[in-house]
């Protein structure tokens, strides 16, 4: 024994003092509850979401017991609203904001760091009565942060007032000099009137990734696009399925005024198109832009019109698996684009270049049931029509 505490002596008087360090406690995230006070729901704080994110402060995880909560929320602060399995936000009716012409069922204003997450966001009893406003499902207004795992569903006007450019499941917009940098991610968006997924105006960076977005199907109401980075937005629109965007006027090239678009990125530079399927439209990926990257992506039945539509300078179109294009596998209107190893299989033209522009190069390419392999000149592409 006396050879054992010389040993442990002699290791302390080498090593030194033994310092014990207390351990820091973290402050926890505060947590509010929101539901019927029940077996089920036995914390439940509040009966309203609104309630509980006007209490809320900074940082504040808002967690929602299963139910139907039929009320609009707006959020000004950043925080999390994290839905259990079984969240319906439904409101009874939807009024405007007094900033706007907009009438968001969720509103996200202003604020950083807003998390959204296992909601459900349903417009069916929206009870508006006229084009105007503008009907929205969830709404980043210069504010950042990400939607993810929600669904979206009847955005949408009355039968009556189909044709209105109104009913946007999810809309993410800068103006005034403000930023909106939002993900929306893991998501099914559906039964929209206008667009599914919109990313709009200088400021705003968003990341799309791998939700499923459903047009309407044969509509004669307003002309539908799944997913739209337009008019100076940036980002990314990666592994998303998105179908069934059909505007029925649109009978042939040469009368249609509009058409139905799967992915549209319109007067937004440089934005990416990658590993995504889009099918059952009109035109599969519409570019009206420069400097995009359409790469990986499946399309299939391009009805009318066809299945990349490169309209602008810069862009490249790469290892797509394009079938059934009515019109083109590949249309092309601008200079120095470049179509490089797709794979395009029945359609009238595998290559349709526009007359007048130069410098494109279109190598590598295979072609299966195409009438005409590569065609020049040619017209104009697909009649997009972005939400503005």
């Amino acid at each position: 024994m006396r050879q054992i505490f010389s040993s442990v002596a002699a290791l302390v008087l080498v090593l030194g003092p033994i310092t014990v360090r207390p351990q820091v406690a973290h402050a926890q995230t505060p947590v509010i509850v929101v539901g019927t006070k029940s077996a089920a729901c036995p914390d439940a704080q509040f009966s309203k979401i609104q309630e509980a994110v006007d209490a809320a402060s900074a940082g504040t995880v808002i967690r929602i017991c299963p139910g139907t909560y039929p009320e609009q929320v707006r959020i000004t602060k950043a925080l999390s609203l994290q839905g259990e399995n079984g969240v319906v936000i439904e409101p009874s009716s939807v009024e405007a904001n007094a900033m706007d012409a907009f009438a968001p069922i969720i509103r996200v204003d202003g604020a950083t760091d807003v998390h959204i997450s296992g909601v459900i966001v349903d417009g069916t009893n929206n009870g508006l009565t006229a084009c105007g406003p503008t009907f929205i499902g969830i709404l980043y207004q210069n504010a950042s942060g990400d939607v993810k795992r929600v669904a979206v569903r009847n955005v949408k006007l009355s039968t009556s007032l189909n044709g209105c450019q109104s009913g946007l499941a999810i809309l993410i917009q800068s103006g005034s000099g403000g930023m909106s940098v939002v993900d929306v991610a893991d998501s099914s968006i559906h039964d929209y009137q206008k667009n599914g997924i919109t990313a709009d105006g200088n400021g705003t960076e968003v990341q799309i990734e791998n939700n499923v977005v459903t047009g309407v199907g044969p509509t004669t109401g307003a002309a539908q696009n799944g997913i739209q980075i337009g008019f100076g937005a940036g980002g990314s629109i990666t592994k998303n399925t998105v179908a069934n965007h059909i505007w029925l006027p649109c009978v042939s090239v040469d009368i249609c005024e509009a058409a139905g678009i799967d992915i549209l990125v319109f007067e937004s530079d440089g934005v990416s198109v990658e590993q995504n399927v889009a099918g059952i439209s009109q035109t599969g990926i519409a570019i009206t832009a420069n400097h995009a990257t359409v790469t990986q992506n499946q399309v299939f039945d391009s009805l009318i019109f066809d299945g990349v539509a490169l309209s602008g300078n810069d862009n490249a179109a790469t290892d797509n698996s394009i079938t059934h294009s009515d019109r083109a596998g590949v249309l092309i209107d601008g200079n120095n684009n470049n179509v490089l190893r797709n794979r395009v299989n029945e359609a009238a033209f595998g290559v349709l270049k526009a007359a007048g522009p130069t410098g494109n190069i279109i190598v590598f390419n295979s072609f299966s049931n195409a009438t005409v392999t590569v065609q020049d000149p040619a017209g104009r592409g697909s009649k997009a029509s972005p939400y503005r």
